[in-house]
């Protein structure tokens, strides 16, 4: 993926580790001469669905084709993000507008004062009512108003939309970067194929979340391929019964996305020659209890970047 992200992260440790003396690898960045570095942001549960944030590098494994890698890299802290919300606003969507609106800021609600947050609005076509042209915003007022300034007409082009996401969250250079998607699931204008958005995907940093709100006579809607582009990237769908349970959902994922943890490692297989390099992450508690895990399922060694994420 982008070699400027891997910079990014390891020029992030280097101004940590000169404010905090002494810092070790259980807890704070561990630092190492070496970019080329795969990062991951895997996020942690016990066996009853409770975060566990205390875990230090030694708790975790990371395979890549089944062979074991080397953590370079590894932090557990609540680090800025860069995220998009990527909101829904063709004709279906009409009805199920309010509670689109309500689960988008109460995402915002729970941003910290150095994220970058975006909007961006979708039907047949996508585009940004960010305030004043901005790229980003932590403001709850601004996303507010980029969110309601969209009208709910026209079809949807889903696929356009999660593509142009990944292309304004790589003008972040924050490390940890998401996608919040809100749709009914249904895509019938968009230019970008499932198959290439699935292989931008497995080369992009970006997590994706995704709430679809589907009708139960939906003939059109794809569950399948929400579900297909979050695996990918180690983020989630969700698929509730009622638009009115996009809120809770919406403050579900920035709770997830504030327990994170980031790791970093140097393939041990260095060719980057554009094979999909499947990853596993296992964690176990201090006692040597396994725990659950989700990370995304794995990345393309892209020759053309030279460096890999």
């Amino acid at each position: 993926m982008r070699a400027c992200v891997a910079a990014a992260f390891l020029c992030g440790a280097l101004a940590w580790a000169a404010q905090n003396s002494g810092a070790s690898a259980d807890g704070a960045p561990v630092i190492s001469d070496n970019v080329n570095l795969v990062v991951l942001h895997p996020v942690v549960r016990d066996g009853a669905g409770r975060f566990v944030s205390d875990l230090k590098a030694d708790n975790f494994k990371v395979f890549e084709n089944g062979r074991l890698q080397t953590i370079r890299e590894f932090s557990h802290r609540d680090a800025p993000l860069a995220a998009g919300l990527l909101v829904d606003s063709s004709g279906s969507m009409g009805p199920k507008r309010p509670s689109v609106i309500a689960g988008a800021l109460e995402f915002a609600r729970r941003s910290n004062p150095e994220d970058q947050i975006f909007v961006l609005d979708f039907n047949e076509h996508v585009y940004s009512a960010m305030p004043h042209g901005e790229l980003f915003s932590s403001s709850p007022a601004d996303l507010s108003a980029a969110i309601e300034a969209a009208p709910t007409s026209g079809e949807t082009a889903l696929y356009d939309a999660i593509k142009a996401g990944y292309e304004r969250l790589a003008r972040s250079t924050i490390d940890s970067k998401a996608l919040v998607v809100i749709s009914d699931g249904e895509d019938n204008a968009s230019h970008t194929m499932l198959g290439e958005l699935l292989a931008l995907s497995e080369r992009s940093d970006v997590i994706v979340y995704a709430i679809g709100i589907f009708d139960e006579d939906d003939s059109d809607g794809n569950p399948g391929a929400l579900k297909r582009i979050a695996r990918a990237t180690g983020g989630r769908a969700w698929f509730p019964k009622s638009a009115s349970e996009t809120a809770s959902l919406c403050g579900r994922i920035a709770e997830d996305l504030r327990n994170q943890y980031t790791i970093g490692y140097s393939p041990a297989d260095s060719a980057m020659n554009g094979t999909f390099r499947a990853i596993t992450v296992v964690a176990t508690d201090p006692r040597g209890h396994k725990l659950r895990v989700r990370a995304r399922a794995g990345y393309v060694a892209a020759p053309e970047n030279g460096k890999s994420k």
